[in-house]
């Protein structure tokens, strides 16, 4: 199984018990830039997780969708006309809104991750006997790199990469060495 951010959670948390998607049916774990190894999260995401004002930042609006893309990506190459275009035509779907606000309220608070969840999660992700990769972009300015460390600390077991000049998506700025390392995970 391998999923990035906010997905790493249900896919570790998949892994860990059987639930939501498989029973137990995981044979590796990767995780690139996984929510849930640190409590630092971008003030974006934080202020999502007060109403009124995560109610404005999710209106789908062209510089919003910008500004997002910008913050995802260390490389402004990837902020693409289509790529803001997609981004708007996502968050104009319905209950899309909805749906982040419970993904966020869920995981975090304004002051970040919730440090109970996050303790929970990893101490039953720990405990897993699956080849697990940890995969970060240094430059990630959503989930820093400084949850790499931390992840190395819990799951010593893991293989990790630290990408350089890269953002919060290595799969996509850095799609071959990804590819690589996933391809040596599930040899």
């Amino acid at each position: 199984m391998s999923t990035p951010s906010t997905g790493g959670v249900p896919a570790a948390g998949s892994a860990a018990t059987g639930r939501p998607w498989t029973p137990r049916r995981a044979a590796s774990l990767a995780l690139l830039n996984s929510a849930g190894f640190g409590r630092e999260v971008t003030v974006a995401l934080r202020l999502l997780a007060v109403r009124p004002v995560a109610r404005l930042l999710l209106r789908p609006h062209p510089t919003t969708a910008r500004r997002t893309e910008r913050a995802v990506f260390y490389d402004p190459a990837y902020v693409t006309e289509e790529r803001i275009a997609t981004a708007l035509a996502v968050a104009g779907q319905p209950h899309a809104a909805r749906v982040m606000l419970e993904l966020v309220r869920d995981l975090g608070t304004w002051r970040g991750v919730r440090p109970r969840w996050r303790a929970e999660l990893l101490d039953v992700v720990a405990a897993l006997d699956l080849p697990t990769l940890l995969v970060w972009g240094e430059r990630d300015l959503i989930l820093p790199a400084a949850h790499l460390a931390y992840a190395r600390t819990r799951l010593p077991n893991a293989r990790s990469h630290l990408f350089r000049d890269t953002g919060h998506m290595p799969q996509i700025e850095r799609t071959a060495e990804v590819e690589a390392l996933l391809r040596e995970l599930w040899a």
